[in-house]
C-alpha cells in the first residue's frame, strides 16, 4: 500500500536549550546574588531558550520561584531575598547526581514529586562561599550538567583570598604585603595571633585592610587606621570567616580588566578606573551597590598601560586555570607598576557593574554577554578538561 497520499506527521521543532539561574545562597552575598541574577533573567533570550530560576534559601533550601526579575532589585537600601521569590516555603528543588540524567525534581512534604524536564546549562550566580568557590561547580560536575564560569579548582582558588595570591606568586604576578590569620592559629593564642598583625603593621604601616579571606563584594572589610580600631575589624572579619587576611595599604589607582573566554582563548576587554568614593573611606559595598559609585570606563591610561593590564588580566585567569569570565583588580602604583589585588570568577554582572560595562566600551552588549557565557558553556563538557 502506497503511504504517498496519507497524511505525514509533522516534524517537531527542536527543543530550546534549557538553562537554570541559581541564584541566592547562604552567603553574606544572598541579596547581591539576587540583584545579578533579575539582570541575567532580564538578559536571556526567551526566543532561544527556556529559562528555570531557582532560588538558593539563605538555610540553603533549594527553591522553585518566580520568574519575575523585577522583584531582585534594592528597594529602599535594602536587599532582595528568596524567601520573598519562592513559590512555597517548604517545596525543594533536586537536581539527579545521576550524569545519566539532567532531570529537575520539585517536591513538597504530602505531595507527588513533580519533574520539571531536563537542564541543559546551569548559570550559577552565586557569590561567595557555597556557590562561587567550587562547591556548586563539584554539584554539577557529579550531576554532568554544564555550567557557566570556573571549575571546581579555579572558583575554590579565586574564593580563597590567601591560595589566590599564592598561586599568582608563583606564576610570577606581583602582589601586595599580606599576611594570614587561620582560625585554630586565633582558638589556640588570640595575643599571638594579634600580635602578629601588630608586627605586620610594624612593618608595612598603616592603614590596614582588614578581610574575610572568603567573601566578596566588599562585604566585612574594614579599613584600619591604627591600633585602636583593629580589633573591631577582626571580630567583623571573623563574622564572615574564621580565617581573615590582613593586607596592607597599597598606593596607587585602582585598575580593573574583564577576561571573557572566546573560541579561541581568553581575551581582555578594555580596563576601567575606580575612582576613590566621595563619601566612603574606599570602594565598599555601600559605594558599589548601595551608591552605585561609577568607574571611568575606559580608563585614563596610555596605549602601553592598557595593553599591560591586559596582559596582566589574561595572565591571572591562565593561572588559576579559570573559564568562561573573570574581573582582576588591580593596583597601578605611583612608579607604573601593576600589582594584583584579587580575581572574581563570578563578579558583579547588574547592567551597572564594572564587568558588563567594560565589555559594553568593548562592543559587547550585555545581552550577547549572556548569550556568549551560556554557549561557552553548552560547548564546554563536564569532568576533566
Amino acid at each position: 500500500m502506497s503511504t504517498e497520499n496519507l497524511p505525514q506527521s509533522p516534524e517537531q521543532p527542536p527543543r530550546k536549550p534549557r538553562v537554570a539561574v541559581v541564584f541566592g545562597g547562604r552567603s553574606s552575598e544572598h541579596g547581591i546574588s539576587m540583584v545579578t541574577a533579575g539582570a541575567v533573567l532580564r538578559a536571556i533570550d526567551r526566543t532561544k531558550y527556556d529559562v528555570l530560576p531557582i532560588g538558593i534559601t539563605r538555610e540553603g533550601r533549594w527553591a522553585l520561584t518566580a520568574d519575575e526579575p523585577e522583584r531582585m532589585a534594592i528597594i529602599d537600601r535594602r536587599t532582595p531575598s528568596v524567601d520573598d521569590l519562592a513559590e512555597s516555603h517548604e517545596g525543594g528543588v533536586v537536581l539527579s547526581v545521576d550524569p545519566a540524567s539532567r532531570e529537575v525534581v520539585y517536591s513538597e512534604p504530602g505531595s507527588v514529586p513533580k519533574a520539571l524536564g531536563e537542564v541543559d546549562v546551569v548559570f550559577p550566580v552565586l557569590h561567595g562561599p557555597y556557590g562561587e568557590d567550587g562547591t556548586l561547580q563539584g554539584l554539577l560536575e557529579l550531576s554532568g550538567v554544564p555550567y557557566v564560569g570556573s571549575g571546581v579548582l579555579a572558583s575554590a582558588v579565586g574564593q580563597d583570598k590567601e591560595y589566590m595570591k599564592r598561586v599568582f606568586t608563583t606564576f610570577g604576578l606581583k602582589v601586595g604585603p599580606y599576611v594570614v590569620i587561620r582560625p585554630r592559629e586565633w582558638q589556640r593564642d588570640e595575643s599571638a595571633a594579634r600580635k602578629k598583625i601588630i608586627d605586620f603593621a610594624g612593618e608595612h604601616g598603616w592603614p590596614l585592610f582588614v578581610k574575610p579571606a572568603r567573601a566578596g563584594s566588599s562585604i566585612g572589610i574594614t579599613k584600619v587606621d591604627d591600633l585602636a580600631g583593629l580589633d573591631e575589624a577582626i571580630a567583623e572579619a571573623q563574622r564572615h570567616d574564621p580565617k581573615i587576611l590582613v593586607e596592607a595599604a597599597v598606593r596607587g589607582r585602582e585598575i580593573e580588566c574583564g577576561v571573557l573566554e572566546f573560541e579561541d582563548g581568553p581575551r581582555a576587554s578594555v580596563p576601567a578606573e575606580i575612582p576613590p568614593p566621595d563619601a566612603h573611606a574606599y570602594y565598599d559595598f555601600e559605594a558599589k551597590y548601595i551608591d552605585s559609585t561609577p568607574g571611568i570606563v575606559p580608563a585614563p591610561l596610555t596605549d602601553e598601560q592598557t595593553a599591560e593590564v591586559q596582559r596582566l588580566a589574561v595572565e591571572a585567569f591562565e593561572a588559576a586555570s579559570c573559564e568562561g569570565l573573570v574581573r582582576a583588580d588591580f593596583f597601578l602604583t605611583d612608579d607604573g607598576e601593576f600589582v594584583i589585588n584579587e580575581i572574581n570568577t563570578m563578579p558583579g554582572f547588574t547592567p551597572i557593574s564594572m564587568y558588563p560595562q567594560m565589555w559594553q566600551a568593548s562592543g559587547i552588549g550585555y545581552g550577547d554577554l549572556v548569550d556568549r557565557l551560556i554557549q561557552s558553556a553548552l560547548r564546554r563538557s563536564t569532568g576533566l578538561r
